[in-house]
């Protein structure tokens, strides 16, 4: 039986941290403010809002939240991206994706500042992660490797296996995990072998968007399993890429989802937040 992985309680305790030294800055009379502008009434984009939300009141941000009707256009979004970009309150802006199809995102993500990205989208933050000079990382890949940390796996001169290419966790994912000296291969819908690629992994991590599609013949016996995967399974409950009961025999460490990865991309959020509020004051 393999170690399942607590995501809720690896979160909990980077958010702890995060808390004392918010509580530490309010003392220099410092407040850390994070903006989350969501456009429409996408339901799913709605939770993500709310937790972010509730996950600021936990560490101690001033949270400031933007709804915007559908009908929204480019301008008025970039209006408003501006006046936030100018706001000295406003550490972090977040635009929650998808927008509606009229808008585009990669404009209104260039019109952020880098120094105020806190998701790690804007062209040049990836660049920065490309050459390992980064202040922020992509939430969701920068969970991931807390997760790892906390089973104590040492990354170096393991294989690292990231199956999906997308541009927020794929390749950021295997960026990180190379400049912890990982041998690392990215695998999609185009490679051969990927079973036999995967289970050469001690160090998995599933990005794909398919639901159970890596079974435990993908995964090297005692290898760490990490599922980014949100899906629903044929009976509509939440599950992720791997699936979990053929697969935790096998694996060393393995996430559960829900209860892995996505408590800790908000963690990680709010981790990017207070970075980027320490060094607005020159922290």
């Amino acid at each position: 039986m393999s170690n399942i992985i607590d995501g809720k309680a690896v979160s909990a305790q980077v958010k702890e941290r995060i808390r004392v030294e918010t509580a530490k800055l309010k003392e220099q009379g410092i407040e850390v403010g994070l903006a989350v502008v969501i456009v429409g009434d996408d339901p799913a984009s709605k939770v993500y809002v709310r937790n972010k939300k509730k996950a600021c009141e936990e560490v101690g941000f001033t949270s400031y939240e933007y709804a915007l009707p559908a009908e929204t256009t480019e301008e008025e979004l970039l209006d408003l991206v501006k006046k936030l970009n100018a706001d000295k309150k406003v550490n972090g802006i977040l635009v929650q994706l998808p927008l509606p199809k009229h808008l585009d995102d990669k404009v209104i993500i260039n019109n952020i500042l880098p120094e105020k990205d806190v998701d790690a989208f804007h062209p040049v933050n990836v660049g920065k992660i490309m050459i390992g000079d980064y202040s922020f990382l992509p939430c969701t890949p920068a969970g991931v490797m807390e997760l790892i940390a906390s089973t104590g796996t040492e990354i170096q001169g393991k294989e690292c296996v990231v199956i999906g290419r997308s541009n927020i966790v794929g390749k950021p994912q295997a960026m990180l995990l190379l400049h912890k000296s990982g041998t690392v291969t990215i695998c999609h819908s185009k490679t051969k072998n990927l079973k036999e690629v995967a289970s050469r992994a001690d160090i998995l991590v599933a990005a794909v968007g398919k639901a159970k599609m890596i079974t435990k013949d993908f995964i090297k016996e005692g290898a760490v399993v990490i599922d980014v995967g949100m899906n629903r399974d044929e009976n509509g409950k939440l599950c992720g890429d791997v699936d979990f009961e053929d697969c935790k025999e096998k694996a060393g460490y393995i996430t559960p989802v829900p209860g892995g990865v996505g408590p800790m991309t908000i963690a990680m959020l709010m981790q990017n937040t207070l970075t980027a509020a320490k060094q607005q004051n020159g922290l």
